[in-house]
C-alpha cells in the first residue's frame, strides 16, 4: 500500500485586499488573497511546506525530493536540489523538478508514487509552490494567490492510500506564460471554463468512477481544482457532488488559486479534518486532468500535529497599500532594486554550502557549546577541531539584540537586522514578516528560508528569523 506518510502546508503571512487592489476601499473582512513577501518566491514556500511535513520525522529516511512549481526562478537550475540542501537531507538523495503545467503538483505526486511503487525509492518528498503572477489590476490578478504544500509518499505508516488514478491529457491554449513574460495570461473567460476545465474534468472524473465501480456518494470530500469560484462550485453540482457538504473549500477570497499548489493545497485542508474510512477525490486541471482515489486510513490521527492549513489562515498580517505590493513584486516603473551589486560568489556559496543553505552550527564534543559559524577552536573549552554538526533550522530561538534600519534597501522598511540566539549559538539574521512594534529582546523567534536578493541576476538564499506565532 503506496500513499501518504505524511503532509505539511505553507500560506505567506500577508494578505492582499482584493478591494484595494481594484481600485475600491477595503472592507474589514472583505475577500483577500495570500501573498508572498518580497523576500519569498517559489522555492522559499515550498521549503517552508516541507518544514511543516518533515516534523517528527528522521530527515535520513527520505530517498527523494520532487520540487513541483511554474513559477521557480531558475530556468537552468534544479530547484530540489536546493530544497533537498536547505532541509538537511542525505547527499545521496534523488532530486528532480516538474513544472510547465498546473498539473505539476500532481504529475510529481504521481511520480513519487510509482517511484515507492517500484522500489527505487522507499520514501519520497513531494514540494510545491507557485507565486505567479497576472497583470496589475487585471481580471485575472484578484483569483491568484501564493501558497506551498508538502507530501511525504511511503509505504510504512500510510495515512492516506492512494487506490486508483485516472488522466487525460489535452491540448488547448487557455491559460499560459511565455519564456520572458511574468504574467499569466488567459482566453477568453467562457472558452477556458467550457473547453478546458469543465470539458476535461468531466472526462477524467466519468473515467475514474466508471472504472472503479464508483459513484459521487462514496466519497466524503471532492477536491476540486478550480479556475474561480463560480466556476468550481457550478461543475462539482454538474459531476453530481454536494458543494455544501462534499465539496472541499477551494479558499477562494482567502489564499486564491496558487497553481500547481491549488488543488494539493485543498488535498492538505482535507486531510486536517479527514477521519478514518473516508475517501477523498482529488481532481486537478491543466492541459488535461488527473484524479485520484484516496483512501484515509487511521495512520491519519498521528499527524494532527501539522500546522498544514488552517494554522496558517489564521496567521496573518496585511499589506497597507497596492502600491507595496506592486513594490514587493518589483512592478512600479520607478523601482529598483537597490540590494543589487556584483552577486553571490559561486565559489564562496560552494565552501559555505552547509552552514548557509542547510544552516548547520557546530557542537563541541568537550564541552557542548554550540557556535555558528564554522570554526577550528572551540570558544568555550579551547577544543580544536573537535566538532559535530547540529541542525539550527528546525529549532526556536530568542533575539538578544536588534537594530531597525531605514537605510538598507528593503522594500518595506525598516529592515530589522537581529542578533538572534538558537541552542546558545548567536545569529547574526534578518526579521521578516513582523511589526516593528512586536519586536523586542528575548522574542521567541523561528527560522524560515527566505530569498536575500537578486545581485548579480542570481537569486541568492537564507535564513531569517519570524515571531513564533
Amino acid at each position: 500500500m503506496v500513499g501518504i506518510t505524511s503532509f505539511g502546508a505553507y500560506i505567506p503571512y500577508l494578505r492582499l485586499s482584493l478591494a484595494a487592489a481594484s481600485g475600491g476601499k477595503r472592507t474589514e473582512g472583505g475577500p483577500e488573497k495570500a501573498v508572498a513577501n518580497y523576500d519569498e518566491d517559489a522555492l522559499t514556500l515550498a521549503v517552508a511546506a516541507g518544514i511543516d511535513c518533515l516534523r517528527g520525522i528522521d530527515r535520513k529516511t527520505v530517498d527523494g525530493v520532487l520540487f513541483a512549481s511554474t513559477s521557480y526562478a531558475f530556468k537552468e537550475k534544479q530547484g530540489a536540489a536546493i530544497v533537498a540542501k536547505a532541509l538537511d537531507l542525505r547527499r545521496d538523495v534523488l532530486t528532480a523538478d516538474v513544472g510547465d503545467s498546473l498539473r505539476a503538483g500532481t504529475n510529481a505526486l504521481r511520480a513519487a508514487m510509482d517511484s515507492v511503487k517500484a522500489g527505487s525509492a522507499k520514501s519520497v518528498l513531494v514540494v510545491i509552490g507557485d507565486t505567479r503572477m497576472a497583470a496589475p489590476r487585471s481580471a485575472l490578478e484578484g483569483n491568484l494567490g501564493d501558497a506551498g504544500v508538502a507530501f511525504l509518499i511511503g509505504d510504512v505508516d500510510v495515512a492516506a492510500s492512494v487506490t486508483a488514478t485516472h488522466a487525460v491529457a489535452d491540448e488547448i491554449i487557455d491559460v499560459w506564460r511565455t519564456e520572458g513574460d511574468p504574467f499569466v495570461h488567459s482566453w477568453e473567460d467562457r472558452f477556458v471554463v467550457d473547453h478546458g476545465y469543465r470539458a476535461n474534468v468531466r472526462e477524467v472524473v466519468a473515467g475514474l468512477l466508471t472504472k472503479q465501480g464508483l459513484a459521487p456518494k462514496d466519497f466524503a470530500k471532492l477536491v476540486l481544482f478550480g479556475p474561480d469560484k463560480r466556476s468550481h462550485g457550478a461543475l462539482a453540482r454538474e459531476l453530481k457532488f454536494d458543494p455544501t457538504a462534499q465539496l472541499q473549500d477551494a479558499l477562494f477570497g482567502r489564499v486564491g488559486n496558487c497553481g500547481a499548489a491549488f488543488a494539493p493545497l485543498q488535498l492538505a485542508a482535507a486531510l486536517e479534518d479527514a477521519k478514518a474510512g473516508d475517501k477523498l477525490l482529488l481532481v486537478n486541471y491543466g492541459d488535461g486532468a488527473d484524479a485520484f482515489v484516496i483512501e484515509v486510513g487511521s495512520g491519519i490521527e498521528k499527524l494532527r500535529d501539522r500546522r498544514a492549513v488552517r494554522w496558517y489562515l489564521k496567521r496573518r498580517g496585511e499589506i497597507p497599500t497596492y502600491d507595496m505590493y506592486l513594490r514587493f513584486r518589483q512592478l512600479l516603473a520607478t523601482e529598483h532594486d537597490r540590494r543589487a551589486g556584483a552577486g553571490l560568489s559561486a565559489t564562496k556559496h560552494f565552501r559555505d554550502r552547509d552552514y548557509e543553505v542547510s544552516l548547520l552550527a557546530q557542537k563541541c564534543r568537550k564541552c557542548g557549546q554550540v557556535q555558528y559559524p564554522h570554526q577550528r577552536v572551540c570558544f568555550g573549552c579551547y577544543a580544536k577541531d573537535e566538532f559535530d554538526h547540529v541542525r539550527l533550522s528546525d529549532q526556536i530561538g530568542s533575539l538578544k539584540s536588534f537594530t531597525f534600519d531605514n537605510f538598507a534597501g528593503s522594500p518595506n522598511p525598516p529592515l530589522v537586522a537581529t542578533v538572534t540566539d538558537i541552542l546558545g549559538a548567536r545569529l547574526y539574521i534578518q526579521m521578516t514578516d513582523a511589526n516593528p512594534k512586536e519586536v523586542k529582546l528575548d522574542l521567541p523567534v523561528e527560522l524560515t528560508f527566505r530569498k536575500i536578493h537578486d545581485a548579480g541576476g542570481t537569486p541568492n538564499y537564507y535564513w531569517k528569523c519570524t515571531p513564533v506565532r
